[in-house]
């Protein structure tokens, strides 16, 4: 039985590595245990881990999901010096998403549902965990 997940990005310079995620995350990460590493928990039992030392070619992408892609694209371009990305769908997929590169290369990502109901059932489904 599986009951937690963690995912690793590592960047070559932790201090502009955590501040980097510290503002794609909104908040300072959960724990520090040591020199060299920070992790936040993204929802029960799911932990993002940013670890100093040489990036991974072709991993990722990991995807968040949010609210409101638009907004969150906005915010990274204007704020994290994000290079603009494009936002896609397809009919027959029923979340938009997008995908970039944190400034050491790791593929990150974004969804949102584009059903209104299935969002508002995501979300409260993460609150209540």
């Amino acid at each position: 039985m599986i009951y937690e997940m963690t995912v690793q990005v590592r960047v070559s310079d932790m201090n502009k590595g955590q501040q980097f995620y510290e503002a794609l995350l909104n908040r300072a990460p959960d724990s520090t245990p040591h020199e060299g590493f920070a992790e936040w928990e993204l929802i029960p039992n799911c932990w993002l881990q940013v670890a100093e030392g040489a990036p991974a070619e072709g991993n990722g992408p990991i995807r968040l999901g949010v609210v409101d892609l638009h907004d969150e694209r906005r915010r990274l371009v204007d704020h994290l010096n994000v290079e603009p990305f494009e936002i896609f769908e397809r009919e027959e997929v029923p979340v938009r998403w997008a995908t970039f590169s944190d400034p050491w290369g790791n593929r990150l990502g974004l969804f949102e549902y584009k059903d209104e109901e299935a969002a508002k059932e995501k979300l409260q489904q993460a609150v209540r965990r």
